[in-house]
């Protein structure tokens, strides 16, 4: 399953951390790599068409506690 969000972060009176976030939520990292891998020239190549900002990635594992 794969699951994606944006995020538009501002803290009133402060500089936001980051312009715009997208939360990609894979079954595994070998399942974001199988699907980004074969884009990311593509992708990455069309991020300069929207911001001169450089993009970050952020591998974090998400863990829910099941009752």
């Amino acid at each position: 399953m794969i699951k994606v969000s944006v995020m538009y972060p501002n803290a009133p009176g402060a500089a936001p951390a980051h312009v715009a976030m997208c939360h990609l939520f894979c079954d595994s990292v070998e399942a974001f790599q199988a699907g980004f891998g074969p884009h990311a020239q593509e992708i990455m190549g069309d991020i300069p068409n929207y911001t001169d900002l450089a993009p970050v990635i952020q591998v974090s594992e998400v863990v829910v506690d099941k009752p």
